[in-house]
């Protein structure tokens, strides 16, 4: 019953990218875009492949956001 940009918690990866009108995306950019709030919001360009490498000082802040989601309080 969970949906959005944080995914179905159902176990399934093959559904994870489901936008709000239930279709499931391909990629991540047309999923992030499909939750855009407003038609004045920008659209997303494609993201590069591997973003820590086209970001390599945000990968230890990366790691630190993405710890939260993963400790006991989302569990």
């Amino acid at each position: 019953q969970v949906r959005g940009l944080c995914g179905t918690y159902n176990w399934k990866q093959q559904d994870e990218f489901t936008t709000p009108a239930g279709d499931v995306e391909n990629g991540v950019t047309a999923f992030a875009n499909a939750y855009r709030a407003s038609g004045h919001c920008p659209a997303l360009s494609p993201f590069p492949l591997e973003p820590c490498d086209a970001f390599p000082g945000r990968r230890e802040l990366a790691e630190a956001s993405c710890a939260v989601l993963r400790g006991a309080t989302f569990q």
